[in-house]
């Protein structure tokens, strides 16, 4: 008995984060739609933020959680991530019941909606060479090279060193014609065509034939995802910040717990 916790201590310690009631009654509501479909984002979702992008391990719990809503009844489940299909695929492990989108709403599983020019592969590189060498010169950044885009990361530097490569990307190549900057936390992403999670959202709901579409994402990226959301569909920010969605949880964990919910909720009604 010396090493047991009080009763209240271990039931703190196993309770799941807890859903406010607003998002609670607005899952139910969501739940009970025909035809739905359940997306988020991966990194700072689905998986926490870590300080290697490859090393971002899914939460088993969300995953299974996404699984399910896929082969339920009536329901659609999708990552929309700005990683390259690829390599969401796998860091995730999903199944192929799970639909992937990635470059931040525009890689899909037939590729990208606009054919890549020569002028364009050859704008990329000038990019990536131009983030290598401001790379080079501060310690803790690094460049991550996708399909159409690349990735400067500085969360790994100090803040000082990350301030300055940061503004040496948005004066020098951020300032292109051709490129388009998607900004995030502790990165900068510039591709060489026009990106959305927002237009991506778009197409799954009319290709899916969907009723209603509940959306999770923790970073700027996914206010495009959050800002196309109609009547009945459900938008939950991740963490803190602004947002135009009008719910909120703290964490992946809690993450893991509307998914769960949800899938729940599905496999009840059918």
């Amino acid at each position: 008995m010396g090493g047991q916790l009080p009763a209240d201590a271990r039931r703190r310690r196993v309770t799941a984060p807890v859903l406010d009631d607003d998002l609670r009654a607005a899952l139910d509501a969501f739940a009970a739609r025909p035809r739905v479909l359940v997306a988020s984002d991966y990194d700072g979702c689905v998986s926490p933020i870590v300080a290697r992008p490859e090393d971002a391990v899914p939460n088993p719990r969300s995953m299974a959680a996404l699984e399910r809503c896929a082969t339920a009844p009536g329901a659609f489940a999708a990552l929309v991530s700005g990683r390259a299909r690829a390599d969401l695929r796998a860091l995730s492990g999903a199944s192929d019941a799970l639909t992937l989108v990635g470059s931040h709403g525009a890689e899909f599983a037939e590729g990208f909606d606009s054919p890549i020019t020569d002028g364009q592969r050859d704008l990329l590189n000038e990019i990536i060479d131009d983030f290598r060498s401001i790379s080079a010169r501060f310690p803790g950044t690094s460049v991550e090279v996708k399909p159409i885009s690349t990735t400067l990361h500085v969360r790994n530097a100090t803040p000082d060193d990350g301030a300055a490569a940061l503004d040496l990307a948005e004066t020098g190549p951020a300032s292109w014609d051709g490129v388009h900057v998607t900004h995030g936390k502790a990165v900068i992403e510039l591709a060489v065509i026009e990106t959305s999670k927002g237009h991506a959202l778009d197409r799954l709901r009319a290709a899916m034939g969907v009723d209603a579409v509940l959306y999770l994402g923790d970073d700027v990226t996914d206010e495009k995802a959050f800002a196309h959301l109609r009547p009945g569909d459900v938008g939950v920010k991740v963490g803190g910040g602004p947002t135009a969605a009008r719910y909120r949880v703290a964490d992946p964990d809690g993450v893991a717990a509307v998914l769960e919910t949800i899938a729940s909720l599905r496999v009840a009604a059918s």
